[in-house]
């Protein structure tokens, strides 16, 4: 099973409406919500961190959210990376460079934030292009519907 840690702030850096957000929390709720419906019907470990503490807590399923008090969220990754038991099995999702730079030596695979935001973006691309019917003709659907 793949494991997923994710630079929650960094992250949030890269995407311009979650950045440009004036609320932290906001943007922290927002992003989590994005996660938890990316990897819904994945099997995956997901844990999502950020800088600081935590300001009410953000419910979603599947995404064990942590935060990193007075220490920085990148100790806590590389203590999280460096208590996993399959380094091999785990995807850093980060562009801090001493982030990266760490993960790559334990083993583990990274993704830079940038290039996961574009797998996002992908994602919610196809899942509204297959909520939208195909060939959606519309005089058919008002005599079905019974609408002139």
């Amino acid at each position: 099973m793949l494991h997923y840690i994710i630079d929650g702030n960094n992250l949030i850096g890269k995407i311009d409406f979650l950045k440009n957000l004036e609320d932290k929390q906001s943007a922290r709720e927002k992003l989590a919500l994005i996660l938890e419906r990316f990897f819904t019907h994945k099997k995956v470990k997901v844990s999502l961190h950020f800088d600081g503490f935590e300001n009410a807590p953000i419910k979603v399923s599947g995404i064990k959210i942590k935060y990193s008090f007075n220490n920085s969220a990148d100790e806590i990754i590389k203590k999280e990376i460096e208590n996993l038991r399959n380094t091999k099995s785990a995807v850093v999702i980060s562009s801090d460079l001493e982030v990266i730079s760490f993960a790559k030596v334990c083993g583990c695979k990274v993704l830079k934030s940038e290039e996961f935001f574009n797998q996002l973006n992908q994602f919610e691309t196809k899942k509204q292009n297959s909520e939208k019917p195909i060939n959606f003709d519309t005089d058919e659907y008002k005599k079905l519907f019974g609408i002139e």
